[in-house]
């Protein structure tokens, strides 16, 4: 791990982004079904796997330090037909910055979207996933309106 002793503590935000996009067959399903399948309500469960992942991050990335994480926040929305946009943003205190944790956060999301509809179909896809938001430390990242909507 980087030794992160000599870095200044403060607060730090990361705002990642995971897009899906579905066969038509597909969005129409989901959109009749309320977004559910058989497995369950999609979308809430994505919101669920988010979280924990965000907060197992340091279990899953080698060289990534436990975070006591302050905030977190999922939003998944579907601003067209076949498109679903996962967007998470996740907020500490700390010596270092967030980023792997909302990727880790908005990429799981997409993995269980993806496991909960490929019973619909294969031709799911996932991508692209990247970091909007980077706030605190040494260099920000990305524009600031998009930081926070809270």
């Amino acid at each position: 791990m980087v030794d992160i002793s000599g870095k200044a503590v403060t607060a730090r935000e990361a705002v990642a982004e995971a897009r899906v996009t579905l066969p038509a067959a597909v969005s129409q399903a989901l959109a009749a079904s309320g977004h559910r399948t058989r497995k369950g309500p999609v979308f809430d469960t994505a919101i669920i796997a988010a979280v924990q992942a965000i907060k197992r991050t340091h279990e899953l990335i080698p060289f990534c330090h436990p975070l006591p994480l302050e905030h977190c926040e999922v939003d998944i929305d579907t601003p067209r037909r076949g498109l679903i946009v996962i967007r998470c943003t996740v907020r500490t205190t700390h010596r270092t910055g967030v980023e792997m944790e909302a990727l880790t956060g908005a990429t799981v999301a997409a993995l269980v979207i993806y496991d909960m509809c490929k019973a619909l179909s294969q031709d799911i896809r996932i991508g692209p996933i990247r970091l909007l938001v980077k706030r605190g430390g040494k260099r920000d990242h990305g524009p600031r309106r998009q930081a926070s909507r809270r």
